[in-house]
């Protein structure tokens, strides 16, 4: 078997959406891909409705931690693809190597509201993570990463 492919998924805080991205790959495409996940300004946990919203799923994400995009500076990606919902503003400008798109989710932590209202978004959001992010893995795959391949 070829070497398996690698992602990283930026975001800022790496709380949520790119902690739900890197669960999502390893748990369904995991003998394909390998997830990382890391944020500009990381906010240290893995927020705990993230946690709840993947276990739904089967998918575990409480023993993953808040990165520094730091610790992937030198590290070669495939792919490097922005989950923040506001490119301009909220997300990381990725200088390493990988190809690197945009595939903007809200931010699920900024939910207000009663639990059970918080828990309704960040699952809109980890089906649209898994959707989303799982077929352009697919189309990448399929492509050979192409340089014409449309972006999402």
């Amino acid at each position: 078997m070829s070497r398996k492919r690698r992602v990283l998924f930026l975001c800022t805080g790496n709380s949520a959406r790119s902690q739900m991205a890197e669960g999502l790959v390893n748990h369904f495409r995991g003998d394909r891909w390998e997830a990382y996940s890391a944020g500009t300004k990381p906010a240290g946990y893995v927020h705990p409705l993230a946690i709840r919203a993947m276990a739904e799923l089967g998918v575990e994400i409480g023993t993953q931690r808040s990165k520094s995009v730091d610790e992937f500076r030198d590290a070669q990606f495939d792919l490097v693809i922005t989950v923040c919902d506001d490119a301009d503003r909220n997300c990381p400008v990725w200088l390493g190597r990988g190809r690197r798109v945009h595939i903007g989710f809200p931010d699920p932590a900024a939910a207000t509201g009663s639990e059970t209202q918080r828990l309704a978004v960040f699952r809109e959001v980890r089906d649209g993570l898994r959707r989303r992010i799982l077929s352009y893995l697919d189309r990448f795959e399929r492509s050979a990463g192409e340089e014409g391949m449309d972006d999402p």
